[in-house]
């Protein structure tokens, strides 16, 4: 017979509703039970259950080894229940040194490599125990100076903390990922930590860069350089964000360079990969081979053998920190649980305090435990001496009374706990020495109960307690610093059109937009061989470690390097495989030259002006705007300008008129429109004049001519002086007959150079 639900017992909630919270819920749990470590003593919670299991399993520095699948076992079953890969790949990290800057675990086995740290063994195969260091999270946990939890089914209890004696969080940093933040906490060197602790304890005013005169910076377990400046290393402890920069560090030996650290979490094979890639780019001419001669006593050395011994070593380093990962950016983000249990991201002073204030209330609770212990202890000592005193009397009570407690308790004014103690003394213990060594001890807990009380009762004596176990710590677990920090100009890559050959090229447009590039400036492009329907359009001579440059009748550019080109042994590739010109815009233009060389760019409307050849470079496939041009108007062959100084341009309109300007005057643009060529009147701009030639020629050693049909008309330098003016003129009007110009051709007075 199946029950009917009660309709009350059903809670109804809107679909939005239980989701938002479903997965508000998700999101706290990872961010407070899983990715961000806590203030205190510095650890995710799998981290805190894996070390806690050991401890509780015996495992403490200097005892045997044990399996670690047994840990990773005794972890999940008790305190973890969660994957045994993620839970073993988390023992794995506190075991390496180079992935740690303390380890927590001592492991035996293969436990990975710095060129591989995934490369670790089986649960099953690995043996492990605690690290020594672990003493400074473990020592006091008995000592009631941290609180305690159910474990995931309630049968055992697990610490909520560590009573970490030095800011773990600190000294080992961590990474993590929650949801909606993460965090990335570099390592530090204990011995800086514990002396910015110790100053902030007695100088509790000071701000962040009193803080870092003792903190410079991270300190990572790799030996490569820290490069990043001090005044970001302050801000980044200011903020709680930035970025740290790290460098390898590199010696010389026989001419070859030998890599010896490498920045943290970076595999050795990875570099040699990302060199010997540029090496078949040919992007490395100048290395011959690259070795990895790592070994068991050498952890990191990389060997780079140049070609030759008069290359500069120090260059081809730079190159390399540009371009690989020799050279490494860290994130940094301060974020952790603070004492209030919310996820914060927290400046340097602000971490410490916390830390110190976490630190205080431990030691507080410390004694405070010991002295409820002790003063426990002396109670139970005093009744113990009234048996002594009344020994007779006691024990004749015990014999005869059927119920001696209460009378005990009666007749001498003892506790409850007092006089369980005495019924439960041996008769061996009645000795007149055990009444000498109560009083002695009872002597030695008053002292020490007096000691403590004094300690709990002032701040000053508290804290200079805190600062000598600090100190002590310090001088147990502290080392030298292993990543120096030191102040490095920025790396700069070689120009990638360094180790291109500069070999004379001919670039050749097709009318249908087909590219390709022949060798020597002796080719005659309209006898190339074309595709079927195409034909020569138009060329440039230049080198091949230059930018070519495309325009189209749009007047957007677009570049390319040259040596990529396709060769003129073939029919080329259609420049729409590499561009993305809009619908219907042709190439009309191909140019070649230095990126400081300087280009008259004008339309036939009459409008014109210098540009850099550099500007009309771009990595955009769609181009880039350079010539704005008037409403039908056209782009003219752009002409290059070999000196400034002394060049003029020679514009012929369709209305036959000629002038002759210095090119000085035309203004030096990135791109736009440009200024007027010359004076064309309104009402021939309504006719349309436009220019029908365009030129550049050097007054004082070139002739002009003039081309009309058969006929042509010669001026040399008289009679071209007289046809100077400025832009701003009208210009004058060819002889009659000859104000129908075709083309014009400038050669040398001592030459036959033609433009």
């Amino acid at each position: 017979m199946q029950t009917a639900i009660v309709q009350e017992d059903i809670e109804r909630q809107p679909l939005h509703q239980f989701t938002e919270q479903a997965y508000l819920d998700y999101a706290m749990y990872v961010i407070l039970d899983r990715a961000l470590p806590h203030i205190g003593d510095g650890l995710k919670p799998v981290q805190r259950r894996i070390i806690y299991s050991m401890f509780d399993l015996g495992l403490k520095a200097g005892s045997k080894y044990k399996k670690s699948a047994r840990t990773v076992g005794d972890t999940l079953g008790r305190f973890h229940p969660h994957g045994d890969m993620a839970c073993y790949e988390a023992m794995v990290l506190m075991a390496q040194p180079f992935s740690f800057r303390y380890p927590l675990v001592d492991g035996q086995g293969n436990w990975g490599s710095i060129d591989d740290p995934k490369s670790f063994a089986a649960m099953r195969y690995t043996e492990s125990r605690l690290a020594a260091f672990t003493d400074v999270l473990l020592s006091e946990l008995g000592q009631g100076t941290v609180d305690w939890k159910a474990n995931f089914d309630g049968s055992l209890d697990e610490p909520t903390l560590f009573p970490a004696r030095l800011p773990n969080i600190l000294l080992n940093g961590t990474t993590g990922i929650a949801v909606g933040m993460a965090t990335d906490i570099p390592p530090h060197n204990l011995c800086e930590v514990a002396e910015a602790c110790i100053y902030l304890l007695k100088h509790p005013n000071a701000d962040v860069a009193d803080l870092c005169q003792y903190i410079p910076g991270p300190d990572y377990p790799t030996k490569a350089e820290i490069i990043t400046p001090a005044a970001d290393l302050l801000k980044m402890y200011e903020t709680g964000n930035g970025s740290i920069r790290m460098r390898a560090c590199y010696t010389t030996e026989n001419g070859d360079i030998v890599i010896t650290a490498l920045p943290h979490q970076t595999s050795g094979g990875k570099i040699i990969t990302q060199i010997a890639a540029q090496m078949t780019a040919k992007k490395l001419p100048m290395v011959e081979d690259i070795r990895d001669e790592s070994d068991h006593e050498n952890p990191v050395r990389l060997v780079i053998i140049p070609r030759s011994s008069r290359i500069d070593l120090d260059s081809i380093m730079t190159h390399l920190f540009a371009t690989t990962d020799l050279e490494r950016s860290f994130r940094v983000n301060v974020n952790m649980i603070g004492l209030d249990g919310r996820p914060q991201v927290k400046n340097l002073k602000l971490l410490l305090s916390e830390w110190l204030e976490f630190r205080i209330q431990s030691v507080r609770r410390r004694f405070e435990y010991r002295l409820d212990k002790i003063q426990k202890r002396l109670h139970l000592l005093e009744g113990l001496l009234i048996v002594y005193l009344n020994l007779d009397e006691v024990i004749t009570i015990i014999r005869d009374e059927d119920k001696p407690k209460a009378i005990l308790m009666k007749k001498f004014g003892l506790s409850d706990v007092q006089t369980e103690a005495i019924l439960d003394l041996k008769l061996r213990q009645l000795a007149k020495l055990e009444e000498q060594k109560i009083q002695g001890e009872q002597n030695t807990l008053s002292k020490e109960q007096n000691s403590l009380e004094e300690i709990l009762n002032s701040e000053k004596k508290l804290n200079n307690l805190i600062i000598r176990e600090i100190k002590a710590d310090a001088k147990k677990y502290g080392d030298p610093r292993h990543s120096p920090i030191i102040q490095r100009e920025q790396a700069q890559a070689f120009d990638a059109t360094t180790f291109i050959p500069s070999d004379p090229i001919t670039v050749v447009l097709s009318a249908k937009g087909w590219v390709r590039a022949a060798k020597g400036h002796d080719i005659d492009p309209s006898t190339l061989n074309y595709r079927a329907g195409d034909e020569f359009y138009d060329d440039c001579r230049g080198r091949s470690n230059q930018q070519v440059v495309f325009l189209d009748a749009s007047g957007r550019s677009y570049a390319l390097p040259a040596h990529t080109l396709p060769s003129a042994r073939g029919q080329g590739e259609p420049l729409t495989g590499r561009f993305t010109p809009r619908s219907g815009i042709d190439f009309i233009h191909v140019l070649l030259g230095e990126s400081n060389s300087n280009f008259l760019l004008a339309s036939d409307l009459g409008y014109g002006f210098i540009s850099m050849f550099g500007d009309l470079y771009t990595k955009n496939k769609a181009g880039k705007a350079v010539i704005t041009l008037p409403q039908g108007a056209k782009i003219l062959s752009p002409l290059l300008i070999t000196d400034l100084d002394n060049e003029y341009y020679v514009v012929i309109t369709s209305a036959g008129y000629l002038s002759i300007v210095s090119v000085s005057e035309l203004p030096n643009l990135a791109k736009g429109k440009g200024i007027k060529l010359l004076n064309i009147p309104a009402k021939s701009k309504a006719e349309k004049e436009t220019i029908v030639a365009l030129t550049l020629i050097n007054p004082t050693r070139d002739i002009l001519t003039l081309y009309i049909g058969k006929r042509h008309l010669t001026l040399k330098s008289r009679d071209i002086e007289a046809y100077i003016s400025k832009r701003s003129h009208r210009g004058q009007k060819l002889p009659r007959g000859f104000q129908k110009v075709d083309s014009v051709t400038v050669t040398h007075q001592a030459g036959k150079d033609l433009f």
